[in-house]
């Protein structure tokens, strides 16, 4: 009996390396695509924290690319009035408000109460928890770039001040989204 040749096994394309080689390349590949997103992500948006009672929540991811809507978390830098640097120091952190009033809205006070837009939104103290006075903060129509900063918390230190005021666009870091 004649012994027959046997055929070359046809070569295969994905062998064990070169399965190893791709999967390398490939993962690499991803690799790159989530850290330029990432990298570009990050030039506009940062994590903070709020130190105060002011919102229920305590973490935010900050945009700095954008300015806020009415409704939105706004994120500014407050003046370095006296009563600011008495409670917060010469480098204040960062203020986290809700901007309940915007460029064009109208803020109103009746007695120690504030309304944008005829909307209450905030009631002032009389003085602060350390017992200083508390300047009653601006009222009329906010200037374009300008924002009516405040929370529902009754300590809050906000627009309701004229100590704060209303943080325009100079002080403006950016809008915030609570994440816990």
């Amino acid at each position: 009996m004649a012994s027959e040749a046997t055929a070359p096994a046809p070569a295969r394309f994905w062998t064990e390396t070169r399965r190893r080689v791709y999967g390398v390349v490939a993962i690499f590949a991803i690799g790159m695509s989530v850290y330029s997103a990432l990298g570009e992500w990050r030039e506009n948006h940062s994590f903070f924290i709020n130190a105060t009672e002011s919102l229920p929540n305590w973490a935010f991811v900050l945009d700095n690319k954008h300015f806020p809507a009415r409704g939105q978390l706004i994120l500014f830098k407050a003046p370095l009035t006296p009563l600011v640097v008495a409670h917060f120091g010469a480098s204040p952190a960062t203020f986290t408000k809700i901007a309940y009033g915007v460029g064009g809205d109208r803020v109103t006070r009746v007695g120690r109460t504030f309304y944008v837009n005829g909307r209450q939104v905030a009631v002032a103290k009389e003085k602060s928890l350390r017992g200083e006075v508390l300047a009653l903060g601006p009222t009329g129509v906010i200037p374009r770039g300008c924002f009516f900063a405040a929370t529902p918390h009754k300590d809050g230190f906000d627009s309701r001040y004229a100590a704060i005021g209303w943080p325009c666009t100079d002080r403006v870091v950016g809008t915030g989204s609570a994440i816990l």
